[in-house]
């Protein structure tokens, strides 16, 4: 280990182990997030979840992250919202969101990419698809 910041080393290569990619699920819906958890654990990447926008904005401000899944509809602020919010900070700004929700309508899509979000995913999401999409959009980050 690094005594710096415990990252596990190699015993043959002094450089840190590689960091899996972290991403943050945003969903109010318990079950969705034990599923989205399941999914995207499978596709390689640790996880962290919440179930409204605002504890998101307070994860990812203190957490670094490599991607944001994020529910339309939520209480307390939804997931347009909480993207909208992520855009204006400059430390949240670059990361990546997919944005999952059961809206299905042409104008709920166009929503969403105007809020900032990268991909725009309908419920229910095929499994294959939304790991591709994880991997995708997580390669080469904590690597």
């Amino acid at each position: 280990m690094r005594e710096e910041d415990g990252t596990p080393m190699s015993p043959l290569d002094p450089t840190p182990a590689a960091r899996r990619p972290r991403v943050l699920i945003v969903d109010d819906a318990v079950t969705i997030r034990m599923y989205h958890r399941q999914l995207v654990e499978a596709a390689g990447c640790d996880v962290d979840a919440v179930d409204n926008g605002i504890e998101a904005l307070e994860h990812a401000l203190i957490q670094p992250f490599d991607l944001f899944l994020v529910d339309v509809n939520m209480p307390k602020m939804d997931g347009y919202r909480f993207i909208e919010e992520a855009r204006r900070t400059d430390d949240l700004r670059a990361i990546p969101a997919i944005m999952i929700s059961t809206e299905a309508e042409a104008r709920d899509r166009q929503k969403g990419y105007r809020a900032g979000a990268n991909l725009y995913l309908v419920k229910p999401v095929k499994p294959a698809l939304l790991q591709a999409c994880v991997r995708l959009m997580t390669a080469g980050e904590g690597r």
